[in-house]
């Protein structure tokens, strides 16, 4: 069974190439490459909570120290967690580190 990522999981079309790309921009967690593998997504996109600028709850999202809080009650926050279980990675550090 293949994994879900976020784009896919909320359908919002905001991927490279997405049906609301060009009107609402691509979605930086379909882009950063960094987070590729992380949760076995691809690029971020099983690790949505960690990338700035995401669109959440109809508006744009901050950095992860603005958005961890709302992303831990996310569905698909929490549907992550479960799939991974204990290899589940809230916070990569080397990602985070080149963010800084």
């Amino acid at each position: 069974m293949s994994k879900l990522n976020c784009w896919e999981y909320f359908k919002c079309g905001r991927e490279i190439g997405g049906e609301n790309a060009k009107e609402l921009g691509v979605c930086p967690a379909s882009t950063s490459v960094a987070n590729t593998g992380i949760n076995n997504g691809i690029n971020a996109g099983r690790s949505c909570w960690t990338v700035k600028g995401t669109l959440c709850n109809k508006g744009t999202q901050g950095d992860i120290d603005e958005k961890l809080l709302g992303c831990i009650n996310c569905s698909f926050f929490k549907m992550v967690n479960n799939e991974e279980g204990r290899t589940f990675v809230v916070l990569d550090e080397a990602v985070l580190k080149k963010d800084k």
